[in-house]
């Protein structure tokens, strides 16, 4: 069931759907309650929340960039990412990371972590974060933790990542 997927930045409208997505798609509220503390926090930046809408206009997935840094390099976090189960596994998740990535180009934004499926993410072109020096302070699979460079003319920093407060790591 592929198609074609609208996306935008999200409005302040979208943020109850947001949220339903959200406790949608994972078993408990902490992603819900994580995207609702980034509004709130020094680390969220406006037009790199974007939510994929059905032919309705209806959100049904949501992708989501904040600030972190690289030791003392600014970077962006890609989390969370997720889609309302009935719409899982139609391309709406991935046309919203593709569009919430996009609109990070633009920005100019350099570098981007995740730490999530490495079955995923590596079609976007995100690569282990420790063949570029890259760690966390979590004791995660080497795989889980990647990196994607927006800008191939800068080479990608080195260090740990300092993830946003609200993330609690």
């Amino acid at each position: 069931m592929s198609q074609t997927w609208t996306t935008r930045a999200e409005t302040g409208a979208d943020i109850p759907a947001v949220r339903r997505i959200h406790l949608a798609a994972f078993d408990t509220p902490l992603e819900a309650d994580l995207v609702d503390a980034l509004r709130t926090d020094p680390a969220w930046l406006d037009g790199l929340s974007v939510v994929a809408a059905d032919p309705a206009g209806r959100a049904v997935g949501h992708a989501l960039l904040t600030r972190c840094h690289v030791d003392e390099v600014p970077a962006l976090c890609l989390a969370p990412v997720a889609v309302l189960p009935a719409y899982q596994r139609t391309g709406a998740g991935t046309a919203a990371v593709r569009a919430v990535l996009d609109a990070a180009r633009a920005r100019g934004e350099h570098c981007v972590v995740v730490l999530g499926d490495p079955a995923y993410y590596p079609r976007f072109g995100f690569g282990r974060a420790r063949a570029h020096g890259i760690r966390i302070t979590l004791d995660v699979p080497d795989e889980a933790l990647m990196v994607l460079a927006l800008d191939g003319s800068r080479s990608l920093p080195r260090g740990t990542v300092r993830y946003a407060a609200p993330f609690g790591i």
